[in-house]
């Protein structure tokens, strides 16, 4: 058994951002990650943020993964880093956490406290033909690219006009990859018009109110059937067929959150957070008083939003172990988030957090 002051599950920019807050304000850190490096998706991100110079606007997201593990290597006296390690389960009784480490070692903490920063997993639709070869989710493309070099293939359909299909569908485009077209559901493109833009000026169709209906091929991916959407999203008869040697899904995401369902968290369907999603205070503490969220795993939002709330939960978990408070820095988190979730575009983030919010004492 391994008593640590903090414990942060996940080395994506929401636990990068906790365990340097935590650490700077004088806390033991101990982060981990079920990863071969540190990073979660900003080590895929070629793309330049958004945001303000707070959140790092023009600074491409592997870029901004540099900067944080930089700040952490400053605090490398109070942060210990575990790659390869996965938190296995929650033991309510006493608060201790299992951890396997590179599939060979097995071993027990009890930390103090706990901020879950876990991310999300990739959401898939089922078609026939969905499990050829060739077809994959838009994370597993990205790491195929950004990450290793690989190219999954030469000509691609994209199915999902969100940020991360649009964004990715770019990233195919420069990487040299023909991409056939992008295939979206709903009415109207759901990420920002910038980034639609960009890959329309090239060629790129885009088919709103379609989806996928098959995916055509004996042993791998040889094309696409396309069929038309009417406005209750029951097909109309009408469809079209692409050819294409991958197919790439990019239809959303679902917060992990097996951990905090173990840890005894209450717990609550949101569908503008895209799942179930801990009932949290403004300062991200969950009612198991002992553990925070951070990211992802407390509703689906942009890395940007992401980082904030990891420095506002590692600034709550360090001030609950006696670290000193620092007013001006928690309000400026505060400030941060209201200004990334202004506007239109945000009014599903905001409607959604309005539903998992409690006051600091439920339990």
């Amino acid at each position: 058994m391994r008593e640590v002051e903090l414990l942060v599950i996940g080395g994506g920019p929401a636990g990068l951002s906790a365990a340097a807050e935590a650490a700077g304000m004088g806390a033991s850190v101990l982060l981990v990650d079920s990863g071969p490096r540190l990073g979660g998706q900003l080590i895929k991100q070629t793309h330049k943020f958004f945001g303000s110079r707070d959140e790092f606007a023009g600074t491409r997201g592997f870029k901004i993964a540099d900067v944080l593990l930089d700040e952490l290597k400053g605090l490398s006296d109070r942060v210990e880093a575990m790659i390869d390690t996965t938190v296995v389960g929650y033991y309510r009784e006493d608060g201790t956490v299992s951890l396997s480490r590179s599939e060979d070692e097995y071993f027990l903490v009890k930390p103090k406290r706990i901020v879950v920063a876990a991310g999300a997993q990739e959401r898939l639709i089922p078609f026939p033909g969905n499990d050829l070869p060739g077809v994959y989710g838009a994370g597993a493309v990205q790491t195929l690219m950004n990450v290793y070099g690989v190219v999954p293939g030469k000509k691609v359909l994209m199915i999902g006009a969100g940020n991360i299909g649009i964004i990715v569908a770019y990233q195919l485009i420069q990487a040299g990859i023909e991409v056939a077209g992008v295939v979206e559901a709903m009415p109207r493109v759901g990420g920002y018009w910038v980034h639609a833009a960009k890959i329309r000026r090239l060629g790129v169709p885009i088919h709103l109110m379609h989806s996928i209906k098959r995916a055509c091929g004996d042993k791998v991916v040889e094309g696409a059937d396309v069929m038309e959407l009417d406005e209750r999203f029951n097909p109309t008869g009408r469809e079209f067929h692409v050819e294409c040697d991958t197919i790439c899904l990019a239809v959303g995401l679902t917060p992990t959150v097996e951990l905090l369902w173990q840890a005894g968290c209450k717990m609550k369907y949101v569908p503008q957070l895209c799942g179930y999603v801990p009932v949290r205070d403004c300062n991200l503490r969950t009612t198991n008083h002992s553990v925070w969220v951070a990211g992802d795993s407390s509703g689906i939002e942009e890395a940007s939003s992401a980082m904030v709330e990891g420095r506002l939960a590692g600034y709550g978990a360090a001030l609950s172990l006696g670290y000193g408070e620092r007013p001006d820095r928690y309000l400026s988190f505060i400030k941060r988030l209201e200004n990334l979730r202004a506007g239109e575009v945000c009014d599903k983030i905001r409607s959604g957090i309005a539903c998992v919010l409690c006051e600091g004492g439920e339990q």
